[in-house]
């Protein structure tokens, strides 16, 4: 007689190693979400040492948030992260093109992937921080435009709303062109050598190799990037809190979203902070949809 051999059906151990996940999700991400969104819809939050609610009150969390600054506040966040976001895409492109680029033959790439990526580790309250006493009325940098004769007096580079945009957008320009260089660079280098030696066959230019062949095969990996990029600018806040000491000066032109929810958090009205949260939630959603059909509307069609 024939031994029959028991089939082992491994299936089961692949959910045992990712039930730890899924539980670590649920409890501290998902539970915490419900419960976001469910308080957005309570009057819930502490006046001195009393506690008022939750008591339901519908949609008047959100009526009030659109009577606030709260789209002022948006305004803000979003121009401070075209400050810096434009000049990371752009800088990126072109550090990415040049390194992935085999006729260079440049040496050392390792090298300057590791230097340009270098400020990507670094506290983005650190950063702010060093920003903040380089740019101060007695900081190095007044000290050194007195000292050359540019200037006769301290600038207040954070007086100005120009001066203290352009702080926030270069700092987060700064931290962030690394990751996307290292992102494209990526994305360049899996494109096949044989379509660029078929262009160059055709007489194609530097130009019109980027524009035509390079900037359409890695749509994707630039969708991904300008989503993720949204997403973060969007959730702004340790850069211009420490800037600005958390008032947004001056006049509130660099209060961010996540400040203003800050806010809320600290004066305990979990009410206001949930249906901000779910505002956040919406206008993230409605902006990554538009960048994904402008970004991807045409191959998705065909």
């Amino acid at each position: 007689m024939k031994k029959k051999h028991k089939s082992i059906s491994y299936g089961k151990w692949g959910y045992l190693f990712i039930l730890p996940f899924f539980i670590t999700f649920f409890v501290f991400s998902f539970i915490p979400l419900i419960n976001t969104i469910r308080y957005s819809f309570f009057e819930y939050y502490r006046s001195g040492i009393k506690e008022i609610g939750p008591n339901f009150i519908g949609i008047k969390n959100y009526a009030s948030l659109l009577e606030s600054d709260m789209l002022k506040y948006t305004g803000n966040t979003l121009i401070l992260w075209i400050i810096g976001f434009i000049p990371q895409i752009l800088i990126a492109l072109m550090l990415a093109g040049w390194f992935s680029d085999v006729r260079f033959k440049i040496h050392g790439k390792q090298f300057f992937k590791v230097v340009i990526y270098l400020p990507n580790m670094i506290m983005a309250s650190a950063f702010a921080l060093l920003f903040f006493t380089m740019f101060s009325t007695k900081g190095p940098i007044n000290s050194i435009l007195m000292s050359i004769g540019i200037t006769k007096s301290p600038i207040d580079f954070m007086g100005s709303v120009f001066g203290t945009r352009s702080l926030i957008g270069f700092m987060n320009f700064l931290m962030w062109f690394g990751n996307t260089t290292i992102m494209l660079m990526a994305a360049i280098m899996g494109i096949s050598t044989d379509i660029f030696e078929a262009v160059e066959i055709d007489g194609c230019n530097r130009i019109q190799r980027f524009f035509y062949i390079t900037l359409p095969l890695i749509k994707p990996i630039l969708a991904y990037t300008l989503i993720t990029s949204i997403i973060g600018g969007l959730q702004m806040f340790d850069v211009p809190q420490i800037l600005t000491n958390g008032h947004g000066n001056p006049d509130r032109t660099s209060m961010t979203l996540i400040m203003f929810l800050n806010n809320h958090l600290k004066s305990k009205n979990y009410g206001m902070a949930g249906a901000l949260s779910v505002y956040l939630f919406i206008i993230s959603g409605i902006l990554c949809m538009i960048v994904y059909k402008m970004i991807n509307g045409k191959n998705s069609e065909k």
